[in-house]
């Protein structure tokens, strides 16, 4: 029999913790923070929904690195987009970081066990800087073991933080204590029953409180056996969860489905877990050895064929299996009174299940698009049979959903499995495309007469014109819904710049799992007001923080940001001269040789399986999803390459240069007499600790200044793998297979990506031939263990998206490698890479970052752009709100 699921368990990431990982805890002694960053940026991409951030340690200034490090991640949206979990066993620690946190923190901890006084007077002042808080099951008599010792902490605790101190109930996590089972001392068997029964009954007596838990501590006998350890994990958590345990620090990357654990395995680990024998340790250990080196392949059957009809179209669906699906369609409209009933009865039920096993983690995404395919090959099947019906009767959908890449913007991977899982819920899609303007937008959504509206966007400029949609849906009276999706988006543009232009609901939706909640949720006739209101809520508090961390982030005036330029010795320099300068044209390249050179962890990232390549084909829960669709990708690679679908262009050019002050001059030729265009670089403005030699980079400090003399060179190309992309998706899409359109897109990527790669390896081998000798294998390509960069116009190294117009003009990317620019400076074909070639071997890829309005006046000068303007594409790197003036005006009349 299967438990009973809750609707969500939150992950909580603890890489970030001194105490926890030796790796943070070097980075973070060495002052290396950019790299300390990456750690949080992982966890985040690896599906932690919380990081957890601790500095105790004896040789460092705790308050001091706990305030850095959090300054440091409210500037990087890719990790600000989840909640900070501030850890400290020191007050002082905690107090530091809540006063310099963006969003609604988690305080972590608080406890009973220096009494009541200071629990309240903690408490206090966590409540008042709006934060939850995490608290330990310990009082002045001890930790908590047993299930009354828990539930009677945990009461006590909630009846000070709710009657006297007035802290929310919802703010409040229990931690009632994992411990180790399976130690061998009888009096540990039960500490795994006790947490659970504890959990329960936390739950019923503290009514709205949250419980969470460090999920490792229950297998810690069992250290060395990663297969054992993860099997306890996942049958803990299968029976804690519905006893109420809603969040815990768990690696979900290695956590298997319950229903896949062998049997064998499963049923031992249960007997310790929920202490079921008295000899349960002992027989776990005579199977342990066994299990070291994980688990077997199930063998494929087609039993299932043998079915009743409603039970092999939920197969073919859950499973994604489409080649019989005519034949069984077929079946149950010969059985069904109306063909429009088949749609209604068994192929929902199968689509229903299909749901329920996405929302509880037991499918993935690649799955999940799979059997949208199925399911709209199905429906193609009955649709001329519904027609000549012609009555027009239709099943109402869950709600109508209108989704589009806005104006400028041309990606569309993630917004198309955005709509797949939509539809694979009863809802249906309305799918604008890409570049689509605003007035569309509006217009097609009150056509169709949609409920809710749905914005993408990769590139920064995508950003400015989700505000502009947002004021015209304000302007016009429109009150439905609008969700905000995609890679440059995060929930503090969210709510900072597009929620207060739109008095209706805004929600950023991080994902294609999280969109479904999202949606239903809105539209619930009975929560749904409840839902919004907590979102502005929440929405609000967000720009209050964030507008208090502006004050508080220190930057250098532009001068001493300049004075501070990265000092290179170019007295010993000798610049490489290259092997063949100017440009050199890649016309049709061999698409087999760019597969070898495929990053396949981005690929799998795409279809939210997170995990390292190839250890990912092997992960305990989502190894079997990322070996069929590695397969599938395989089987179409074959095809691309075989039958060439794909062409893949591109220019390379290699240029005189040398800087002056932030810009940089390349010239016509070696005689640089005559200049041939300016490149605008900017530079990092972050205050610097005293005492240590940091320099503010810029780009341009990786070329020799013009005053040195010396003849220095710089690089450039653009590349695409993507000619013929689009055609041959449509072909998919209209033979109802969006599985294949959405895995050619993500392969095309990849390709590109793939293409860029191999590209700089001849750059630096063959054309300007600074590194000759070198041999690296793929891996060490993809660590970027060479010499030298290729930073592209509107990363971070250089932000500013309209020197992509200048780059295409230089290579004449158009007409030679057929990739143009929208206005917005996105690249057609989508699958399409271009950047700039720089040899320094001290050059090394870094953030601009945030940068104040000094630089961006001076910027914009150098550029002969308006200030407004040159605002409008460096809006995600601005420490300041171009826009308050006019905001506080509008308050003010």
């Amino acid at each position: 029999m299967t438990a009973p699921r809750t609707a969500s368990f939150i992950n909580i990431g603890e890489r970030t913790n001194v105490t926890g990982s030796a790796k943070f805890k070097k980075l973070v002694l060495e002052g290396n923070y950019e790299a300390a960053l990456d750690v949080a940026r992982e966890q985040v991409t690896n599906g932690a929904q919380v990081i957890d951030v601790n500095m105790d340690e004896a040789m460092l200034d705790s308050e001091a690195a706990m305030v850095r490090f959090l300054r440091l991640i409210a500037s990087e949206p890719d990790i600000a987009r989840v909640p900070v979990m501030i850890d400290s066993s020191k007050w002082s620690v905690i107090e530091a970081g809540l006063k310099n946190v963006q969003g609604k923190p988690i305080v972590n901890s608080i406890s009973l066990k220096e009494g009541e006084e200071l629990f309240v007077a903690q408490a206090k002042k966590i409540r008042r800087y709006g934060a939850a808080v995490v608290v330990m099951a310990f009082d002045e008599k001890g930790q908590a073991d047993t299930r009354a010792r828990k539930l009677e902490i945990c009461k006590r605790s909630y009846d000070v933080l709710v009657n006297k101190v007035g802290f929310p109930p919802e703010d409040i996590i229990f931690d009632p204590n994992i411990f180790a089972v399976a130690t061998g001392i009888e009096e540990h068997n039960n500490y795994a029953v006790d947490f659970i029964e504890a959990t329960r009954d936390i739950r019923r007596e503290c009514p709205g409180a949250h419980i969470s838990g460090g999920l490792s501590n229950v297998s810690f006998s069992f250290r060395g056996n990663n297969t054992v350890r993860a099997a306890m994990h996942s049958v803990f958590l299968y029976h804690a969860i519905p006893a109420g345990m809603d969040m815990g620090i768990v690696n979900a990357g290695e956590l298997p489905v319950y229903d896949d654990i062998p049997e064998e395995l499963r049923e031992r680990v249960e007997d310790v877990i929920l202490n079921r024998r008295e000899d349960a340790t002992d027989r776990l250990l005579e199977v342990a050895d066994k299990y070291k080196g994980g688990e077997k392949k199930k063998a494929a059957d087609l039993s299932w064929r043998s079915l009743p009809v409603k039970e092999r179209l939920a197969h073919a669906l859950v499973h994604g299996i489409d080649e019989y699906i005519d034949t069984d369609v077929e079946e149950a409209r010969l059985a069904a009174e109306r063909p429009l009933h088949v749609i209604e009865g068994p192929l929902m039920d199968g689509m229903n299940v299909v749901g329920d096993l996405f929302g509880a983690g037991k499918m993935f995404l690649p799955q999940v698009v799979k059997s949208a395919r199925v399911m709209k090959k199905a429906v193609a099947w009955l649709l001329p049979y519904i027609e000549a019906e012609k009555d027009g009767a239709k099943s109402e959908p869950a709600g109508r959903v209108l989704m589009a890449t806005v104006k400028g913007d041309v990606h569309d991977i993630g917004k198309n499995i955005v709509g797949v899982v939509l539809q694979c819920n009863n809802f249906e899609v309305v799918d604008l495309g890409v570049m689509v303007p605003c007035a569309k937008i509006l217009d097609e959504a009150k056509a169709h007469k949609c409920n809710v509206i749905g914005l993408s966007g990769l590139i920064t400029p995508s950003l400015d014109e989700m505000v502009y949609v947002a004021r015209e849906m304000q302007r016009t009276g429109m009150t439905m819904p609008l969700l905000i999706g995609g890679a440059t988006t995060s929930k503090v543009h969210t709510a900072v710049k597009i929620d207060p232009n739109y008095d209706g609901p805004v929600v950023h939706v991080l994902d294609a799992s999280r969109a479904v909640g999202v949606a239903q949720s809105l539209l619930n006739p009975t929560n749904g007001p409840a839902y919004t209101a907590r979102i502005k809520a929440d929405y609000a508090q967000m720009r209050e923080a964030h507008a208090a961390s502006q004050l508080t982030r220190s930057r250098l005036p532009f001068g001493q940001a300049q004075a501070n330029a990265l000092k290179l010795d170019w007295t010993s320099y000798s610049a490489p001269q290259p092997l063949k300068p100017g440009v050199t044209v890649f016309d049709d390249y061999d698409l087999a040789e760019l597969v070898a050179r495929i990053d396949w962890k981005p690929f799998f990232q795409a279809w939210e399986l997170h995990g390292n390549f190839p250890a990912i084909l092997e992960d305990a829960k989502v190894g079997e999803s990322a070996r069929a669709l590695w397969a599938d990708a395989q089987a179409m690679l074959q095809r691309i390459v075989g039958e060439k679908w794909l062409r893949a262009n591109a220019v390379v050019a290699l240029w005189p240069a040398n800087s002056i002050g932030d810009d940089i001059e390349l010239y016509t030729d070696n005689t640089r007499k005559t200049v041939l265009d300016r490149l605008h670089m900017l530079r990092q403005q972050m205050a610097r600790d005293p005492g240590r030699e940091r320099a503010n980079l810029s780009l341009a400090d990786y070329i020799a200044p013009k005053s040195s003399g010396i003849a220095d060179w710089i690089g450039g190309f653009a590349c695409t793998a993507g000619i013929g992309l689009d055609e041959r998706a449509k072909e998919f899409e209209a033979a109802h297979d969006d599985y294949s359109a959405i895995l050619l897109k993500a392969l095309g990527d990849r390709l590109a990506e793939a293409f860029a790669e191999r590209l700089h390896e001849r750059v630096r081998t063959e054309l300007w031939g600074y590194a000759a000798g070198e041999t690296l294998t793929n891996e060490q390509l993809i660590a970027e263990e060479y010499r030298g960069i290729r930073p592209a116009p509107g990363y971070p190294a250089c932000p500013d998206h309209t020197e992509k117009a200048t780059l295409f003009r230089l290579l004449d990317a158009t007409n030679i490698a057929g990739i143009t620019l929208t206005e917005s400076f996105a690249m057609l074909p989508t699958a399409a890479v271009s950047g700039w070639y720089f040899a320094h071997p001290d050059a090394k890829y870094f953030g601009v970052a945030k940068i104040e309005r000094d630089q961006v006046a001076d910027y914009a000068t150098r550029k002969g752009m308006t200030l407004p303007d040159m605002e409008r594409w460096l809006a995600p790197n601005l420490n300041y709100d171009p826009d308050a003036a006019d905001r506080a005006a509008v308050t003010a009349a």
